[in-house]
């Protein structure tokens, strides 16, 4: 019993060493003082920089870049529109440009009596770092920054085929009209990029039936897009409500939302998806494995194992969400003669907006409800999976986790590196940590946190994806 006890003493002493110093891997300069990964971000998430004020979070990661000798470059200096670009280079020397792309803005914090800790306190607990934006999208900027860091460290007088920079935006969660949009548009030819590295998911398991245990590493060649519609409709009658009208506003707008909701979503095949479940049954393997690799052949048999895993369904079909149905009222007994709802859609890579919108005024069946659009994203074409820059992200990823895998992928959200790949510009989102379940359904959420441990390997996964790439002859 002394000996297990022991050894368990021992075990024990070896894992609080070990963790501690994973943490302090990588350090920069702050006011002459180390900063840790997990102290930055800690930092960073204590800024309140919802949608429209990340100003003051900007300014404070331009004074770490300057403190660790990047080269600056400011793209818009005012909330709403403040982007920051940190270079290894000046962006005047003309070398193709390696960008790492990410988002200084955050969404609002919600109820913050739900929340375990305060939702903007940064608070570091022996396992975690609390706070919103801890994964979207501070700690994958964070974890950029420290990359490009440790980069300039040892080639800062190193001739290098590429330039790299560090790219914080405003804006990303609303789709305003600053942030990536803006810098796409008006300094694109300054900034040259030749790829974007841009958020995207951890690594995630539960997918194969033989390997549930497998981590996947879905890297983005490109996204469903977003369509955001408002309806509106406005019929005419007695305000009482003690008459209930044969027609009204709220009774004719829910019927036809009842209508359109409840349609089936269709298995929609693209290029894209089906590549997606080729490489899943390269590795199932067996007999699943061969029905993956034929999809059309076997259509019959995969749509109903695919609808049980949402996540993986999204990205075979067009969807609808409902997010918000206002009357302007909220007296019990008046019959409001007008209703609005608001509807989240996201469309496949393929899917025309125009026949799209269509195929909703079917559903609705109703021609007095009017359609506007809020937003749109015209149809983009993906990223090449084959070029050089994919192979080095897969390389790198299989360096830092020997046992996953990297799929070429499309994801359901849309983000910033749309703006680019309209432009002809490969753009690759990924973010490399492995993260549970459990914290992605933070993401947005209530009790938004990261654990401490991955910040770490991201960061080295970015060192080793750069040094491939700089240290090309």
């Amino acid at each position: 019993m002394i000996r297990n006890l022991s050894i368990a003493f021992i075990l024990l002493l070896f894992n609080c060493i070990q963790a501690q110093t994973q943490y302090s891997d990588f350090t920069i300069n702050s006011d002459s003082k180390a900063l840790s990964v997990e102290d930055a971000l800690s930092q960073y998430i204590q800024f309140e920089s919802v949608t429209g004020s990340e100003k003051e979070a900007g300014e404070w990661l331009k004074k770490l870049c300057i403190e660790n000798g990047l080269y600056i470059k400011q793209m818009g200096d005012t909330n709403g529109n403040y982007n920051l670009a940190a270079s290894l280079y000046p962006l005047d020397s003309g070398l193709p440009n390696i960008v790492l792309l990410n988002h200084i803005d955050v969404v609002p914090s919600g109820d913050i009596t739900k929340w375990t800790h305060p939702p903007f306190s940064g608070l570091i607990t022996d396992t975690e770092i609390w706070g919103r934006g801890a994964f979207d999208n501070k700690g994958n900027g964070i974890m950029h920054l420290f990359s490009l860091i440790e980069i300039m460290q040892k080639y800062k007088d190193k001739k290098v085929p590429y330039n790299v920079t560090f790219l914080a935006v405003s804006c990303e969660e609303t789709q305003c009209n600053g942030g990536a949009g803006y810098v796409a548009e008006n300094y694109f030819e300054e900034l040259n990029p030749i790829v974007i590295l841009g958020e995207g998911p951890p690594a995630f398991n539960d997918v194969l039936d033989k390997h549930p245990e497998k981590n996947l590493f879905a890297v983005s060649i490109t996204n469903k897009r977003p369509l955001w519609l408002e309806l509106s409709l406005k019929v005419k009658t007695s305000g009482h409500g003690s008459i209930t009208p044969a027609e009204y506003a709220n009774k004719e707008m829910i019927t036809a939302l009842h209508k359109l909701l409840s349609k089936k979503q269709k298995l929609v095949y693209t290029d894209t998806n089906i590549n997606i479940l080729k490489q899943l049954g390269a590795l199932e393997g067996g007999f699943e494995g061969l029905i993956l690799k034929h999809p059309r052949l076997f259509k019959g048999l995969i749509g109903k194992p695919l609808r049980k895993k949402t996540e993986l369904f999204s990205l075979f079909s067009n969807s609808v969400t409902l997010t918000s149905v206002d009357s302007y009222n909220n007296v019990i007994n008046v019959i409001p003669d007008e209703i609005t709802a608001l509807l989240d859609c996201r469309l496949l890579p393929t899917q025309s907006n125009e026949v799209f919108i269509e195929d909703i005024k079917k559903a609705l069946n109703n021609k007095d409800i009017n359609i506007k659009v809020i937003n749109q994203i015209p149809i983009i074409p993906p990223s090449d999976d084959k070029s050089v820059f994919f192979e080095k992200i897969e390389d790198a990823i299989q360096k830092n986790y020997p046992k996953s895998s990297v799929l070429s992928a499309s994801v359901p959200n849309y983000n910033d590196v749309g703006f680019f790949r309209a432009k002809g510009i490969n753009a690759f989102c990924f973010t490399p940590i492995r993260l549970d379940r459990y914290y992605l359904e933070k993401i947005h959420n209530i009790n938004e946190r990261i654990p401490i441990h991955v910040l770490t390997k991201g960061v080295q996964t970015y060192v080793d994806f750069l040094e491939s790439c700089l240290d090309e002859n």
